[in-house]
């Protein structure tokens, strides 16, 4: 069985990176998990917990990013390399995605749960939740259609500027990210002016949780590569005192939603809070970024942890706690409900973790791989790279 869940884990790895990931994760599946605990337990929640989704966001711009930044330096930009590289990133994210669709449309249907073919199409092409509130079906996957729409249009975006204006590469980069950043605010307060917000679940689906809404959210870890790439020496000058003010952000940001300073329907919540977390975790990647190792039982598990944050993150929601814990009549076997609780809760962790192993190690990693094979290079008419 040990052998059957080991990772391989590559020594190239940038340990500080993987820390945000796995934090990020952790805050999501924590966050998800405190309904199968004691109402007793959520003020604990509403303390420590941060929106793992909005971590997640700023890292996948700042990966992405310095993907792109590094293509575009050192090629010229051409359909070739936009094509590869969305080659590349939808083999890295469709696999798992289409997989747990399909199993989640099945066992909808086994259940009678309503839900047909016709009636998911949209999540499909990731047009669920664009400018509308995203349906109950698969709630996870917002998120990721804000991410698969941020691989799309980004390069498009950039290659225009760069083939139909003549800008350079360097000059691209900046101006699309920045016109990213002004233009999804704009729509946000535009938004903000012409709807009410009276309560959180209005402001999670109307802001949170549509992809117009968010897009701005990964261009500030683009911005971050930017940085990166281009003025390095300034990038690590000051990364402790940039560490020191995010986690300070952080905890601003924790205060004024524990004292409501601002409610869910005002300016703040639905224009300015996004930017201000996502802020937040741009400050912190200088520092984490150059925390190349780490040693010992500590970094294996968030080296582990992070490597199956995806598949985590499809998991543990809809198939765990839905599909899986929650139809198991507990009452049966536990006349304690506290008791029952710390089993279910034990249990969601074991399957998250457990099943996430699983899928990365026998179905991600393999469906990773194609993405170099010579006859997925040939569908699309590529040359194969290194």
């Amino acid at each position: 069985m040990k052998r059957f869940l080991s990772v391989e884990i590559n020594e190239n790895r940038i340990y500080g990176l993987d820390i945000l990931r796995a934090v990020a994760i952790l805050f999501v599946v924590i966050g998800h998990g405190m309904w199968l605990l004691p109402e007793e337990t959520y003020v604990f929640h509403k303390i420590f917990l941060f929106d793992g989704v909005s971590l997640f966001f700023v890292l996948s711009g700042f990966l992405i990013g310095g993907i792109l930044i590094k293509l575009l330096d050192w090629q010229r930009a051409s359909r070739a390399l936009l094509l590869n590289f969305w080659i590349r990133r939808w083999f890295r994210t469709l696999p798992n995605y289409f997989l747990i669709l399909i199993v989640l449309f099945v066992l909808s249907t086994y259940h009678n749960e309503g839900v047909s073919l016709s009636g998911i199409k949209s999540y499909f092409i990731f047009s669920q939740n664009l400018i509308s509130p995203h349906p109950y079906f698969f709630p996870e996957a917002w998120s990721l259609s804000v991410e698969e729409w941020f691989y799309l249009i980004t390069p498009v975006f950039i290659f225009v500027v760069i083939r139909g204006f003549g800008v350079s590469p360097k000059k691209a980069i900046l101006l699309v990210a920045g016109t990213a950043l002004v233009a999804v605010m704009v729509y946000r307060y535009a938004k903000f002016l012409n709807m009410e917000i009276t309560n959180a679940h209005a402001w999670d689906e109307h802001f949170r949780k549509q992809v117009f809404t968010r897009l701005d959210c990964l261009m500030y870890g683009v911005l971050c590569a930017y940085i990166q790439y281009f003025a390095k020496d300034v990038w690590l000058r000051y990364k402790g005192t940039l560490l020191f003010l995010g986690l300070a952000l952080f905890a601003l940001v924790k205060i004024l939603f524990l004292t409501k300073v601002f409610p869910y329907g005002g300016l703040y919540s639905c224009v300015f809070s996004f930017s201000v977390e996502s802020l937040a975790t741009a400050l912190l990647l200088p520092y984490l970024s150059d925390l190349k190792k780490g040693s010992g039982k500590i970094h294996a598990a968030v080296t582990l942890i992070s490597l199956t944050s995806y598949s985590m993150y499809l998991l543990h929601l809809t198939i765990v706690q839905y599909y899986i814990i929650s139809k198991v009549s507990w009452e049966n076997y536990f006349a304690h409900e506290v008791l029952s609780s710390v089993v279910q809760y034990a249990l969601y962790w074991v399957l998250t973790i457990g099943g996430a192993i699983v899928v990365y190690k026998y179905y991600e990693i393999p469906g990773t791989r194609l993405r170099d094979h010579e006859k997925i290079k040939k569908l699309f008419g590529l040359k194969r790279t290194g």
